[in-house]
């Protein structure tokens, strides 16, 4: 189906990344500041939830086409590039320029009028790691394309649900004490999410003769060691002791980070390698260009405030929980019930419960995080922690939103590949294992006050270690997953109960 604008006086642009930290936010805030907006995702399931995807165009491809780019680019006036390769392995860096040198021809092709791309902030004629090295040559791809191009560079950005939030507040949080590298007294000028929001935004302004990269940042400069003990002040706790150690390299760095905080390894090592030297604003000319938002820029520990105070609320719009990880498996549950040419394990568990569908869903759907997954906590720790010694994402990452989920979001070491709300939810292991897993837990009405409760466990294994993983893990799955579904229709019955109560109540 070919996909264009209809022009009717308002300027349209297309958000890639749409599914991640900036972009998920970028969309609403251009709707609301007038634009049409068309997405351009590799997965238009991971869309299904978001408040916003009934008010938007939605092209699915890859940056690695240009026949699905080019289908994006029709008929729009901004393009934003909002999409890295952040976390991946292998090389990620011919990946990034394939998709900026795609996204240049593209955009020039169709007519695109400024192309608005968010890299990093760094310092200049020094030696950068290869992530910020490929973020820096992914803008000068853009500014060589002929399309009038603002590459706004930005440092650690704080908010709710951002990495670098993240990182800190798990550090601050976890450890009063503090053994930490040298680069904990490096300069650094964080900005929050909603400035970075602000200038993305405003770059769709900037005259067409402006061809060129931009700092921008926030009013504080920092040392990060100072970002950490801020943000103890902001959280109610004591400052914290921070003793540097210039034996820690970035790799082992990185190692400790995944092991104290929920951020991966594979996050955790770009991150890291950013921070090795100063990363502040080399030039302002930002100022003569966009004019700062009303009130000006959001001092670090407002935008530490504000940031905790969404997480209170239960209220985090993105979350770096929900950027895939490059070494997590992809491919959909191949074909149910055959799985021909598939060598599969499976547990299945059905029980009935005395609750409606409703009651049992809403257990179903606030599973994981706080809540737990309702059979053997110390054992999902265990292999939890095990996980992340190997470089997986364990179980930390907990869940965005207590009650609802939504497609495609992260959920502890899975993802949530298929929901359908009320009914049928299938859950994608994103943990270290020879091979790939899933989980799929479904709630099926019997009477309007009974109800059945399904769980099944899929295991895909690779070659003979997954074999033989399956095997060794195999009695411990005798005793959590019956306990599981127990449990779970348990607290089902538990609700139903309180709800029957209550009504009497009222009556």
């Amino acid at each position: 189906m070919r996909l264009v604008f209809i022009h009717m006086g308002k300027r349209r642009a297309v958000v890639t990344g749409a599914t991640g930290y900036i972009g998920g936010r970028l969309v609403p805030r251009l709707l609301d500041a007038g634009f049409e907006v068309r997405v351009f995702v590799r997965n238009a399931e991971k869309l299904l939830d978001v408040p916003w995807r009934r008010r938007v165009d939605i092209v699915e491809g890859d940056m690695s086409s240009r026949v699905a780019l080019d289908e994006a680019c029709r008929g729009a006036d901004v393009f934003y590039y909002l999409v890295h390769s952040m976390g991946q392995a292998g090389d990620f860096e011919s990946l990034e320029t394939t998709a900026a040198t795609n996204a240049a021809q593209a955009c020039a092709a169709a007519g695109v009028r400024r192309i608005v791309y968010l890299g990093g902030l760094h310092p200049t004629a020094t030696k950068l790691s290869k992530h910020l090295r490929s973020r820096a040559e992914v803008g000068q791809i853009l500014l060589a394309s002929g399309v009038p191009t603002l590459a706004l560079q930005a440092g650690v950005i704080i908010g709710s649900g951002s990495t670098s939030f993240e990182m800190i507040r798990h550090l601050t949080d976890v450890l009063p004490i503090m053994t930490a590298p040298k680069w904990v007294g490096n300069l650094i000028q964080p900005i929050a999410v909603r400035d970075v929001l602000y200038y993305l935004i405003r770059a769709a302004d900037v005259p067409p003769s402006v061809n060129r990269t931009l700092d921008i940042g926030g009013p504080d400069v920092l040392t990060y060691g100072d970002m950490m003990n801020e943000y103890a002040v902001e959280a109610g706790m004591r400052k914290r002791t921070i003793i540097r150690l210039p034996v820690l390299t970035p790799y082992l760095a990185s190692q400790w980070v995944n092991l104290v905080t929920p951020i991966p390894r594979a996050l955790a090592v770009p991150i890291i390698a950013s921070l090795q030297h100063d990363c502040v604003m080399s030039e302002h000319d930002v100022d003569e260009l966009i004019p700062r938002p009303e009130g000006g820029l959001t001092p670090y520990r407002r935008a530490v405030h504000l940031a905790l105070e969404r997480m209170a609320e239960g209220h985090i719009e993105t979350s770096w929980q929900n950027t895939s990880i490059a070494s997590a498996p992809s491919d959909p549950l191949p074909t149910d019930p055959e799985w021909a040419g598939f060598t599969v394990y499976t547990d299945e568990r059905t029980r009935e419960c005395a609750a409606s569908v409703e009651e049992l869903w809403s257990v179903i759907e606030s599973i994981g995080g706080d809540n737990g997954w309702y059979s053997m906590p110390m054992a999902w720790g265990a292999r939890g922690a095990v996980d992340k010694l190997v470089g997986g994402v364990g179980l930390r990452r907990g869940r965005t939103n207590a009650t609802v989920l939504r497609a495609g979001e992260a959920l502890d070491w899975w993802r949530v590949e298929r929901l359908d709300r009320g009914r049928f939810l299938r859950l994608r292991a994103e943990m270290k294992v020879p091979g790939r897993a899933w989980l799929e837990l479904s709630a099926e009405a019997v009477t309007p006050t009974t109800s059945r409760y399904r769980q099944r466990a899929i295991f895909f294994p690779k070659g003979l270690a997954g074999r033989l993983y399956w095997l060794s893990v195999l009695p411990f799955h005798g005793l959590i997953f019956p306990g599981m579904a127990k449990r779970i229709v348990a607290e089902a019955v538990r609700i139903s109960k309180e709800n029957h109560t209550r009504l009497i109540a009222n009556t």
